[in-house]
């Protein structure tokens, strides 16, 4: 069965009520733990150029963006459970296979060898499968993760936006903030509810300000939700949005034909990370 990255638990339409406090319940099983985020140099450049090739093999393999997503969660949570050794360069590369690897089998999506050797990662399916092994095991086989994305649907439930299309482009918007959450690691150690939550306001900022404060009310009034991590995390979204802004309209003014990739998102979000 392909796991739906919005629908991680398999009752959660048929008890909605009692799965949505089991998700609030799990959702720190699914996040990296909290004493990796201080990381070394070595450890950020490895997090980084793993990140780099798991975006660039998506984008060579045509593979759908949860499978990247995926992916780079079990990064996240492999590489704060696991000591990475130094001095082996290779092993970025067959640990960001491997994550992309067990992605793309939960989402019953084929990897592609033959593109897969083109972008560098020569490894055969043997060695594969025994990182995959050792990734399985830092992450006590929970792979059906829960990311913000089912916490989505239930805060634009509190919301109560009547007009379908604004709920639609609210939770397009939000969505996109949350992929791109995900590069940052200043926003790892918020839980994906949280994510979700503050993602849904500055989307309700952006495209209905006139029913912003209404919107936040909604959220901040939910029995799961603490207002003042919240708070925290909006200021921290708020700046990645701004950033992001800045940096396009540098990019329409230096370039008629934009070469924007997600790679490139992600280095100009890791020189941030270092600063």
């Amino acid at each position: 069965m392909d796991f739906d990255l919005e629908d991680p638990l398999a009752s959660f339409k048929e008890q909605q009520t009692c799965t949505i406090s089991e998700l609030f319940a799990s959702e720190s099983d699914h996040m990296p733990s909290p004493n990796s985020l201080s990381s070394t140099h070595f450890h950020v450049s490895f997090r980084c150029e793993t990140i780099s090739l798991i975006l660039q093999v998506q984008l060579s393999c045509n593979l759908d963006p949860f499978v990247a997503y995926l992916a780079i969660n079990y990064l996240h949570r492999f590489m704060s459970r696991q000591e990475i050794p130094q001095g082996k360069p290779w092993l970025l590369r067959l640990v960001g296979i491997s994550c992309l690897s067990l992605a793309s089998k939960m989402k019953n999506t084929t990897l592609p060898l033959t593109i897969m050797q083109k972008e560098g990662c020569n490894f055969d399916a043997q060695s594969i499968e025994r990182m995959e092994l050792v990734i399985l095991g830092a992450l006590n086989w929970r792979m059906r993760s829960i990311t913000p994305f089912p916490f989505l649907h239930f805060f634009i439930s509190l919301a109560e936006v009547k007009d379908q299309s604004l709920k639609q482009a609210l939770k397009d918007r939000a969505s996109e903030m949350i992929f791109n959450a995900h590069n940052d690691i200043k926003l790892l150690e918020y839980k994906p509810s949280t994510i979700a939550a503050t993602a849904l306001i500055c989307a309700s900022h952006e495209l209905l300000p006139q029913q912003y404060s209404n919107i936040r009310a909604s959220i901040t009034a939910c029995e799961y939700v603490d207002e003042e991590t919240l708070s925290k995390c909006f200021d921290l979204m708020k700046e990645m949005v701004r950033m992001e802004g800045k940096e396009l309209v540098i990019d329409s003014n230096t370039s008629f034909l934009s070469t924007e990739t997600p790679v490139s998102v992600l280095e100009r979000s890791t020189k941030r990370q270092r600063i």
